[in-house]
């Protein structure tokens, strides 16, 4: 099973988006998909009509009693091959609950572990913290993606998270491959243009050499809940997401987050 984790620090980015695109360009090629929404405002969960303050069991109880598995967890998301493990609002407490207990980085990854002959993917949407979270995604994920909006207060807060995110896996014992992709590109506005110019003076291999456009068929995709491939299958957001597919599962996503902090 491959586990890939879609990470940034700032919200608004197409994290949730982005999960969900590839896992419904994944599902129409037969792969078997894991959705994980380890974000405390539970947009994937959401996504699929879920609500995070109330939907019970969620991946909160994978953290607070090892008498949970992924098994009590996971639910349907009405889209073939595609299930989803859903995201509660409490797991923004669990930073001041487990503090730090040993052993509680590796949850999501331990979890996974009696699952990586069933699914084929697993993407985890992760919260836009710093935290017991992003230590578990990033521990469990073999691939890290970290979309970007096209806009220079996104840029700002990138250089920031890859130098934390260096810190963080420095406990990894193998690099951590990763790619930045360019997203909510409108080609009608010079600040976009000029911020992907930036992006890719600043960053060059390590940034999808596409970019995710505008497309309003995103936001039709959400309010059915079901990711744009099933809805626009040839809009310009889905055809996309499938050059992307296409890049991370023939790619080579080079150069990596290093365990030595390179």
């Amino acid at each position: 099973m491959q586990v890939w984790a879609i990470a940034n620090q700032k919200g608004g980015v197409g994290k949730t988006t982005t999960a969900v695109s590839l896992a419904g360009e994944l599902s129409k090629q037969g792969k078997s998909v894991l959705l994980i929404d380890l974000d405390p405002h539970g947009s994937m969960s959401s996504y699929f009509k879920l609500d995070p303050d109330t939907h019970e069991p969620s991946i909160y109880h994978l953290f607070q009693s090892p008498a949970y598995s992924v098994n009590d967890i996971i639910v349907d998301t009405g889209i073939d091959n595609v299930k989803l493990l859903p995201s509660s609002t409490a797991v923004a407490t669990l930073d001041r609950q487990l503090g730090t207990q040993a052993g509680k980085g590796l949850v999501i990854k331990n979890s996974l572990a009696p699952f990586s002959e069933k699914f084929d993917y697993c993407l985890i949407d992760c919260a836009p913290l710093l935290g017991i979270l992003m230590v578990n995604a990033l521990a469990a994920a073999n691939q890290l993606l970290v979309p970007v909006q096209t806009e220079f207060l996104a840029i700002k807060g990138l250089e920031r998270m890859l130098h934390t995110l260096n810190m963080i896996l420095k406990a990894r014992a193998e690099p951590l491959e990763y790619l930045i992709i360019p997203t909510m590109f409108d080609r009608r506005t010079r600040a976009a243009i000029q911020s992907l110019r930036q992006l890719r003076d600043t960053y060059g291999q390590t940034i999808w050499e596409n970019v995710i456009p505008v497309d309003t068929q995103f936001r039709e995709a959400s309010r059915k809940g079901k990711p744009i491939s099933h809805v626009a299958a040839s809009s310009r957001g889905a055809k996309a997401y499938l050059q992307l597919l296409i890049r991370l599962v023939d790619g080579n996503t080079e150069p990596s987050l290093m365990a030595s902090g390179h």
